[in-house]
């Protein structure tokens, strides 16, 4: 997961809490440090750290339990708002205006993988239904206009540039009149190994020429606390509105990086987290924080089923998972779609409760393996079988075994996985009181104040 280290830390604390007998100063102030010691690892500078654990003891000390929560919950629900409110707090997670076209420039260094998230950005969008055009004005760097274009071509958006052009203003004038159709416009500028006095003369006439809506700046996680002056730096040259944070998925460093664009008021809009193109995902301090802290991120959850899935579809399936009446078919399209949306461990760390079952990595690639088998197997399948699989048994399991080549071992699995979703799913058919808790238990979660850790 993103911060890997960062997030078990932290539920170890957490952890503290729900064991300990009662709350008191001495387990505030241990669970002060311990917070401390988290984020020092994940290189948040110490003037930042004290000043946020120093708010979380003044809280969890002065103020009186809000109705509803016992201590314990009171506890836990400051310790998420203020790590909450620390990388961004109110924010609200970025959406494109209606106008057309609606333009976003990327700034930012060599090295910080630019032009690789202009295709991350373009691709995220298009899978959201937007009409998106790439622009190239990096005359610098050689493999730039090739890259993007490359990058254009797998996320299927147009791309615009001019490889042999040294003057990135006249590339953009050139085009700027076939811009006009889109919904969203990227540009992607030019870099340099420092903010030297020709990159800041460049973004000045780029910058003047594009008159982009949103100015972002792309920045590696592995800077550190570093962030907070190249952000600074940026923002006074090109008015910054906002920051992506890339190559958030490989360094311990990621701390350092979110809390200082948020302390030079630059809120991060999305972050990499993968070196795959779906591996992006649209920031929210609240839903980062909750997965950190185990508690699930559903509005990221959300936003990767609609671009996996369509509307529609998701209704037709939601109507028949409800009902009971669902198929291996169905079984199979909704493990298909989650599988769009995916890897499955960074999946189910999006689900509230799911990291409480503490599922080992290898179990989660394991059964990513399974879904590939499932296909073959129910290729060998009669079409009776595949909409009544209660009709599978003796002779017909031996004979889809045999003609898929695969176990009969992985076809009771199969069946095994059918049942224990048909019966969940008649589970919250019932919709009882009683049927909805024992849901909830088994999931591993109560609501964010009740988690079990």
């Amino acid at each position: 997961m993103v911060l890997d280290k960062l997030g078990s830390s932290l539920k170890s604390t957490l952890q503290k809490i729900t064991r300990a007998l009662f709350v008191d100063e001495k387990l505030i102030n241990e669970l002060a440090k311990d917070i401390q010691r988290s984020l020092l690892q994940a290189d948040v500078s110490v003037k930042l750290v004290f000043e946020v654990t120093k708010r979380i003891k003044e809280r969890a000390l002065q103020e009186k339990e809000a109705k509803g929560l016992d201590k314990k919950e009171q506890l836990i629900t400051i310790v998420y708002e203020e790590l909450t409110k620390f990388i961004g707090g109110d924010e609200e997670p970025f959406s494109i205006p209606k106008k057309k076209p609606f333009t976003i420039m990327l700034v930012g260094l060599f090295g910080n993988g630019k032009t690789t998230t202009a295709g991350k950005l373009a691709n995220y969008y298009k899978k959201r239904g937007s009409k998106v055009a790439v622009i190239q004005t990096d005359t610098w760097r050689p493999a730039a206009h090739e890259q993007l274009q490359t990058l254009a071509k797998q996320a299927s958006v147009d791309f615009y540039g001019k490889e042999d052009e040294k003057d990135p203003v006249k590339i953009y004038d050139e085009h700027k009149q076939s811009l006009h159709g889109y919904d969203l416009v990227i540009v992607d500028t030019a870099g340099r190994d420092a903010l030297s006095q020709d990159l800041v003369k460049e973004l000045e006439r780029i910058s003047k020429a594009v008159r982009a809506d949103e100015r972002w700046l792309v920045m590696a996680a592995d800077v550190g606390q570093a962030a907070q002056q190249q952000a600074q730096q940026f923002h006074d040259t090109a008015e910054v509105t906002g920051v992506i944070i890339s190559k958030l998925d490989g360094t311990a460093k990621g701390g350092g990086a979110l809390s200082a664009c948020a302390v030079t008021g630059a809120p991060v809009r999305f972050i990499g987290v993968g070196e795959k193109m779906d591996e992006f995902e649209l920031f929210s301090p609240k839903g980062f924080v909750g997965r950190l802290l185990g508690m699930g991120d559903l509005e990221a959850l959300l936003d990767k089923a609609q671009a996996a899935i369509s509307e529609e579809e998701a209704q037709d399936l939601g109507r028949k998972f409800l009902k009971g009446e669902f198929n291996l078919i169905d079984l199979y399209e909704q493990m298909q779609a989650m599988k769009k949306m995916g890897p499955l461990n960074k999946i189910v760390e999006m689900v509230p409760g799911f990291s409480q079952l503490k599922m080992p990595k290898e179990a989660l690639k394991v059964q990513e393996g399974k879904l590939e088998l499932w296909r073959v197997l129910m290729d060998s399948m009669t079409k009776e079988e595949l909409e009544d699989p209660d009709t599978i048994r003796g002779s017909r399991l031996e004979r889809i075994s045999k003609g898929s080549g695969i176990p009969a071992s992985e076809l009771r699995g199969l069946l095994k996985q059918y049942k224990q979703s048909k019966k969940l799913m008649k589970m919250m058919k019932g919709g009882s009181e009683k049927d909805m808790q024992k849901l909830m238990q088994r999931m591993g979660g109560k609501g964010m104040s009740g988690m079990k850790f």
